[in-house]
């Protein structure tokens, strides 16, 4: 079991990696903001403003994300999880490197895009195969692992980009705080050479004795292989049986609904506004460079404390009752941080209310959104329900990340105040719409949505 146990942990660092590398940005955005600002004059007028401009430059890594996670489920079927984990890791490392070497924007953007790529693949591929080599009664803990190191990951970013700084790098800095990546990247490429194929995927490419080995190797001496191969057939026959099945139809209406509306209003909080413009959230409020890196680093150790918290009560409290937590707790937290901008009252006011901000996510839909998704659809089109809830999502942290400069550049104070207003419409659409899905069985789930 051990053996599980290894492979489970490499293919999270996966997740490491991703958490890092949609976090790192926050550290080095103001110095980009500066050092291209001759470039996106240039750009602006027509064209957009220079905070448009900028804020492209922050979200292009999105961009790469949206497609990353489209562009890889195909490949990975066909030449199997494992090495495409391994190009993930490669692509992280050359955005490492590209994006501490850039020599002018387009060439960051292009690095930062790469980067992208990984980030959206493995967001798909990690827990895909996690979940396939880990055995049923380990299988919910082993693929939470990998949501618990992304939130570790962005905070490893923050505590990185808060000991660059305080080396006093000057010019330099930024390039620092991007090409750290490459160590642990590179770790992850390697270690992936000791994880063993998903035996899912030999047995759908119809490779059993070696999908026999490995679940032998992976489960220990007390492991049932051939009834876990028996298993994996079976699914495999039912999942084939029902890919003929059009996804948009009207009896999957309302789960399609829920499904965009959880990933739409995850971002509607803000969420990625605050991971990537952390340091410049702070400086706003008054603090020096390195005091908010500092308390950059407060926002992931929270983040990954009440992460934690919640994975070990969703089951006992259920899903509905922590998005209802969590949003009364956005609504006060969003409410604060704009009448401290309004009225000029910042500093501790600004960083305990966004404490109480990502306390509130972790806590709600941090740990919510992708079990809900995977618990409304069918076996049948569960997995493009959860490619649909994730394309979402992607797509509203691109805008996020596109607009908040924008905004912020006119006014602080109204753009936490838009944000608290979105919570206070998921708060009512927690309340009148959203279903209870836990211990809920599938068949009267489908029931309850209205799905024959």
């Amino acid at each position: 079991m051990s053996r599980v146990i290894w492979a489970s942990v490499v293919a999270a660092l996966g997740g490491l990696l991703f958490g890092f590398d949609t976090a790192v940005i926050s550290g080095a955005e103001g110095t980009l903001r500066d050092l291209y600002d001759p470039t996106y004059q240039r750009l602006s007028g027509a064209f957009g403003t220079p905070a448009f401009w900028h804020g492209t430059l922050v979200a292009s890594a999105l961009v790469g994300t949206i497609i990353g996670s489209l562009a890889f489920a195909k490949p990975a079927d066909r030449y199997g999880r494992r090495p495409m984990l391994m190009i993930m890791g490669g692509l992280y490392l050359l955005s490492a490197i590209g994006s501490a070497v850039a020599w002018d924007a387009g060439s960051f953007v292009f690095f930062r895009l790469i980067g992208g790529l990984g980030v959206g693949g493995a967001s798909v591929v990690a827990p895909m195969y996690v979940a396939e080599i880990a055995p049923a009664n380990m299988r919910g803990r082993l693929v939470a692992m990998v949501q618990l190191n992304i939130v570790l990951g962005i905070l490893v970013a923050y505590l990185s980009n808060f000991i660059i700084a305080s080396f006093e790098l000057g010019s330099i800095e930024w390039r620092w705080m991007f090409g750290v990546e490459a160590a642990p990247a590179l770790a992850f490429t390697a270690l992936l050479f000791t994880n063993p194929r998903s035996p899912r995927w030999l047995v759908a490419q119809g490779r059993d004795d070696e999908a026999k080995s490995v679940l032998i190797n992976i489960g220990g001496g007390s492991f049932d292989a051939a009834k876990e191969l028996a298993a994996i057939r079976l699914s495999l026959t039912e999942t084939r049986k029902h890919l003929t099945e059009r996804f948009f139809q009207r009896k999957y209406l309302k789960p399609i609904l829920l499904a965009v509306a959880i990933a739409a209003f995850n971002q509607l909080s803000g969420i990625n506004a605050l991971i990537y413009y952390t340091r410049r959230i702070f400086e706003m409020a008054g603090a020096s460079g390195t005091s908010a890196l500092l308390q950059s680093v407060i926002i992931g150790g929270v983040n990954l404390i009440m992460t934690a918290a919640a994975l070990m009560v969703i089951d006992k409290l259920g899903r509905k009752r922590l998005m209802l937590v969590g949003s009364i707790g956005y609504i006060l937290s969003l409410g604060a941080t704009a009448v401290a901008f309004y009225t000029e009252i910042t500093g501790p006011v600004v960083l305990a209310s966004l404490i109480v901000f990502i306390a509130s996510h972790a806590f709600g839909q941090g740990a919510v959104i992708w079990v809900f998704i995977g618990e409304i659809f069918p076996n049948s089109i569960r997995a493009r329900g959860q490619s649909l809830g994730s394309f979402v999502h992607w797509i509203m942290a691109a805008i996020i990340s596109l607009t908040f400069p924008m905004i912020a550049e006119i006014s602080g104070a109204s753009i936490f105040a838009f944000y608290m207003l979105c919570m206070v419409g998921q708060l009512l659409w927690v309340i009148f719409v959203m279903p209870e899905t836990k211990g809920v069985p599938l068949e009267e789930m489908s029931k309850k949505l209205g799905i024959d």
